[in-house]
Formats: C-alpha cells, sequence, structure tokens
C-alpha cells in the first residue's frame, strides 16, 4: 500500500461498502459488474477491483487497463483469460476454476470468456481507480477511412461492419445482437460436427485389396469425397491434420479475432504444445 494521507480520526472514514450500490455495468440480471475503489471506500488505498459476473458464452470485451495490472480471480464458475505478450507477439488462453487466477501485467491487450454458466470473477487492481480503453470505442471512434487506409480495406465493408457498435460494450455479445453465431462444441477446429464421414463402401478388385486392407482405417479423413474409387493409393500417410498446409506458421498466429467468442476445447488444436482441455487442474508453478 502506498502512503496513505487519510486521516483515520475523522467520522468519514469508511472502512466497508456494498459494491451492489455501484454497479458499472449491467446487460441482464446474470451478466454484470460492480465496481470499487477509492471512490467508494476511502481508506482502501492504491488497490481496487471489479466484481464480474458472467453466463457461459459471455465476454468481457478486449481492453487494456493503461493505469494498472490486473489479478483475475474465479470464485465460482469457469472462465478463459486471454492476453497479447507485446513482448513475443503471441495470443495466450489461461483457464481458470475456483480458486485459480491469471495475472494481466498492466497496459496488456486482454479478455475474459466465461465458459460456463454462474461464473464470478473478482478483477483486482493495483491502482485506487482503475482506468480502461475498450476494443469497442477503438472501434467506433476510428473513423472508417483511417482503418480502411492504413489495412487497405474496402471502406464501405469496414463501415457496415462496424456501424452495429454505437456504445461501449464492455460485456459481449451485445443483448440486441442479430448476428450471434452459437458457440461451436466440436473439439477440433476447421472440422464439421458429423467427425465419421459418410463414405459409401468402396468395391475393391481382389488383385490390390490385400495391399489395402492394412491402410483402410487411415482413408476416413475428415475432408475426402465419398464414393471413392479403386484406383486408391494404398500408401496414405496416417494421422494427417485437415486442412494443414505445409510450412504453415504456429497455430497461436491463427486465432480467432480478438473478441470473438470460441469454445475453449477448441482455443489450440491437438497436436499443438499449448493444447490443453478445459477445465484444468494447474500445477503449482502454473498457478504461480
Amino acid at each position: 500500500m502506498a502512503t496513505s494521507y487519510m486521516d483515520f480520526t475523522l467520522p468519514t472514514t469508511q472502512f466497508t461498502y456494498d459494491l451492489s450500490n455501484n454497479p458499472l455495468f449491467k446487460k441482464d440480471e446474470h451478466n454484470y459488474i460492480n465496481a470499487l475503489s477509492v471512490k467508494q471506500l476511502n481508506t482502501l488505498g492504491d488497490s481496487s477491483l471489479l466484481d464480474i459476473f458472467l453466463s457461459a458464452g459471455n465476454v468481457v470485451e478486449p481492453h487494456i487497463h493503461q493505469n494498472a495490472a490486473e489479478l483475475v480471480y474465479c470464485t465460482s464458475g469457469a472462465a478463459v483469460v486471454s492476453l497479447i505478450n507485446p513482448f513475443t507477439n503471441e495470443l495466450l488462453h489461461f483457464p481458470i476454476t475456483p480458486g485459480q487466477t491469471a495475472n494481466v501485467p498492466q497496459g496488456w491487450w486482454h479478455y475474459e470468456v466465461a465458459t460456463a454458466d454462474h461464473t464470478h470473477l473478482l478483477a483486482i487492481f493495483d491502482a485506487p481507480v482503475p482506468e480502461a480503453i475498450f476494443g469497442s470505442d477503438i472501434l467506433r471512434l476510428t473513423p472508417a477511412k483511417v482503418l480502411a487506409h492504413t489495412y487497405c480495406l474496402d471502406e464501405h465493408k469496414v463501415q457496415e461492419a462496424l456501424a452495429p457498435i454505437q456504445k461501449t460494450v464492455i460485456i459481449g455479445p451485445p443483448k440486441d445482437c442479430k448476428t450471434q453465431v452459437a458457440p461451436a462444441s466440436n473439439p477440433m477446429p476447421n472440422v464439421g460436427p458429423n467427425l465419421q464421414p459418410n463414405i459409401e463402401p468402396v468395391n475393391i478388385p481382389p488383385s490390390i485389396k490385400p495391399n489395402i486392407e492394412p491402410k483402410i482405417e487411415h482413408i476416413a479423413q475428415p475432408n475426402m469425397q465419398p464414393n471413392l474409387q479403386p484406383n486408391i493409393q494404398p500408401n496414405i500417410e496416417p494421422n494427417v491434420q485437415p486442412n494443414m498446409q505445409p510450412n504453415m506458421p504456429p497455430y497461436v498466429n491463427r486465432l480467432p479475432h480478438w473478441g470473438t467468442w470460441v469454445d475453449p476445447r477448441i482455443i489450440h488444436e491437438p497436436g499443438c504444445p499449448y493444447y490443453s482441455e478445459i477445465p484444468v487442474q494447474l500445477n503449482s508453478d502454473d498457478k504461480a
């Protein structure tokens, strides 16, 4: 705690506060944020917090805190805290469940996605009043012509895409969202819900059947067309990932756009060194 100049003998000193009296944002009865800072509790010193309640699929929109670091603590439910490391240019994801934390250094771009209903997060800051710059404000206040010119985009398409953002979102998607896509339940990206393709029986000539049978289990790849012809090459490589091009950059650089909700099970595809299922029991080193 920094040096306090509070006169603790004054009758105006405050030692307790009900956060429900200071709502920061409310989307609905299940998704809202209450705030506590030195403005509500004058003996607080250089600390503050946000009391965050979310249902599954809701997102505390991408933002930065320019004046404070943030420690996110999960008391119930489950969430994924995502941030961009500006030193490595990596988008990182940290699933947390009750009793677990994730730390966001000051000024880092980040967001939180609830992966279960009745999720409750405490966001604790090392500043008396946390400040924030939200992604929705950056998008709606930056002229479309500037974005289009800077990133070589179609200005009309940029205007059309960003027109629905009329105010700060804070918890997304907005209640009136009409283009929301349901969270994917498929554990693998770029693969349809039916992982086993409907492949018709193949009439294999007896002359080549003995050489194909040992490899036939590897033919049913997700993107393979039905009605396979008899002239199948017998030595198809097994375990080839669908839609994977050679020399593709690490998956961390192919993650969804900021603010796009994805099922945490597909945040990293199987085979990626960062892949993990949720919920995750972190070891003592990870918790530190």
